[in-house]
């Protein structure tokens, strides 16, 4: 396994999510939940610059890895699931709405590693409609986490409509990587 500084970025990356868990899981004796919330909020944010960076940095290095291509999308969709999970327990995403976008991460996941053993990979690599999905969840999740005014906006109101556009963005980008997969599933099922 290598390891270098774009593989470190990504392990920090995991390394966030119990970080956020505890924040919302330990008593609120030493904070409020408004310092919470601000803390969870930029603890997401470093995350998804991490996110970004990490791949920045190993395609301007040339330290690109299998094992890198495979912790990247695994710390992203953990990441994701736990935050989705945090804001449903406490009450600031629809169930249906965590429910879409995690159940299309693993369905698409699933898918990706199918068509990898077929060796037909290349027709479900990520498409600028998962970019676009991708950018919404990461400015969407930080908003809810937060919660509260930013500058006269309320980052509340503009995490709901981001979260919505992301939820509706997640199903059309899993019907487009299906549709390309559909002629493979359509051989090897007959």
């Amino acid at each position: 396994m290598p390891f270098n500084l774009p593989i470190a970025l990504t392990w920090l990356r995991i390394v966030f999510i119990p970080l956020i868990l505890l924040l919302y899981y330990v008593p609120h004796a030493w904070w409020t939940d408004i310092t919470r919330d601000n803390i969870a909020a930029w603890v997401f944010i470093i995350a998804a610059i991490t996110d970004w960076f990490d791949g920045w940095l190993a395609r301007r290095w040339n330290q690109t890895s299998a094992f890198g291509a495979f912790l990247d999308p695994v710390a992203d969709k953990l990441m994701v699931s736990a935050a989705l999970l945090i804001l449903l327990s406490i009450g600031r995403v629809d169930a249906v709405i965590a429910f879409i976008i995690i159940g299309r991460e693993i369905t698409i996941s699933a898918l990706r590693e199918w068509m990898a053993q077929i060796g037909a990979s290349a027709s479900v690599a990520v498409s600028w409609l998962g970019k676009f999905k991708t950018a919404a969840q990461m400015v969407a999740i930080p908003c809810l986490l937060y919660y509260e005014n930013v500058y006269g906006v309320s980052a509340r109101w503009v995490g709901q409509i981001l979260i919505i556009v992301a939820a509706i963005l997640t199903v059309w980008s899993m019907l487009y990587y299906l549709r390309k997969a559909w002629p493979e599933i359509l051989k090897r099922s007959l």
